[in-house]
């Protein structure tokens, strides 16, 4: 379902689509984060590891009754510690959302799929 933004102009629609493509873009920012996994879970105990072009794959939008929540599946480097990667990709995200999109996002939840040897 799309998000309704209405002003003095008229109305913006923005699509799940859109909102799960930042919102995977913000997090790819973060340090520790290797990328993205598909939501399909584990396919014979392997990851998927998406590329950019498939972002929103490794997102997913909820919206209930004016609150947005975002869950995100991600993919860590080894040697960081999960918990301070998958915090710093929470207040990236929620910070993206809130202050440069406009977008009220009342939880960003962290699925870690998997961990990788960065190169």
């Amino acid at each position: 379902m799309p998000i309704q933004q209405a002003n003095e102009f008229g109305k913006v629609n923005v699509s799940d689509e859109v909102i799960a493509i930042l919102a995977g873009s913000a997090a790819l920012e973060c340090y520790g984060l290797v990328g993205m996994a598909s939501r399909k879970q584990l396919k014979d105990g392997i990851t998927e590891l998406l590329g950019r072009e498939n972002l929103s794959r490794g997102v997913e939008i909820r919206q209930e009754a004016d609150a947005l929540h975002i869950d995100l599946y991600i993919i860590v480097s080894y040697g960081t510690k999960i918990s301070e990667v998958a915090h710093n990709v929470q207040n990236r995200v929620k910070y993206m959302m809130n202050d440069v999109v406009g977008l009220q996002v009342e939880t960003v939840n962290i699925f870690v799929q998997g961990v990788r040897v960065s190169r």
